[in-house]
């Protein structure tokens, strides 16, 4: 197994200080994700990780791209029927989670999930290149298929249905509004003294605001690789 103890950075880009703290994290968020936008080392600042439970009780991450966000929530599109999308309809708690390894940063945001209004997902739905709509209506997301030429095929037949009209938005497509109720701003530090901050909502719609310490564990390991005697307790970052 290979070794990877040694595998680390040192992070000192910023600090996240008590009077730099917006009252309201979507202000805050608004700042940090400008700046990753601005930020020519970020090359998809709205990429964003969203963990949702399955049925057997373990969650599932893929990645998906943000397409809005405002005082209400974030937002993004998939296909209803699919994994992410089942899984919401039994429990429409999620975690959404930027990470942006430039400038040593990562939000985690946990949220309440439903359903945009159907006119809006129609209007991005057309907004999107033909070929994407095209995707959408092609694939069957997240279910088992023959092989990728049954896509490919799919595909050919699809753009001669539709070659002179509009493409309409399957109604198993659309987005989802993240509403979130907690969020937490880590700006990576020396020595790992990470600064953490996180907004918890409360119950007069108030944001809590509190800073949480940095979880790291002690790494004991002998220099020369040998089999360790004593236990492990590894260094690591969320």
């Amino acid at each position: 197994m290979e070794n990877l103890y040694d595998k680390r950075k040192v992070y000192e880009k910023s600090q996240l200080l008590e009077n730099q703290i917006k009252e309201n994290p979507i202000e805050m968020f608004r700042d940090w994700f400008l700046e990753a936008e601005e930020n020519p080392a970020v090359s998809e600042s709205n990429a964003m990780a969203v963990s949702t439970v399955e049925a057997d009780g373990c969650p599932r991450t893929r990645m998906v791209l943000l397409k809005a966000y405002n005082w209400e929530g974030f937002v993004f599109y998939t296909n209803y029927n699919s994994k992410k999308g089942k899984a919401l309809e039994k429990n429409n708690k999620a975690c959404l989670h930027f990470f942006w390894p430039s400038l040593e940063r990562q939000i985690i945001i946990k949220a309440e999930l439903e359903k945009v209004p159907e006119n809006l997902s129609d209007g991005y739905f057309h907004s999107r290149p033909k070929g994407s709509q095209l995707g959408a209506v092609v694939s069957p997301q997240s279910s088992v298929i023959p092989n990728r030429e049954f896509l490919e095929n799919k595909l050919k037949d699809l753009e001669k249905e539709y070659e002179n009209k509009e493409i309409p938005r399957p109604e198993d497509w659309g987005g989802y509004l993240a509403k979130p109720y907690e969020i937490e701003f880590w700006q990576g530090r020396p020595n790992r003294l990470h600064d953490r901050i996180i907004y918890e909502l409360q119950e007069d719609f108030d944001w809590k605001i509190s800073r949480l310490a940095p979880y790291f564990f002690p790494l004991f390991y002998q220099k020369q690789r040998k089999p360790m005697v004593a236990a492990v307790f590894l260094y690591f970052l969320v």
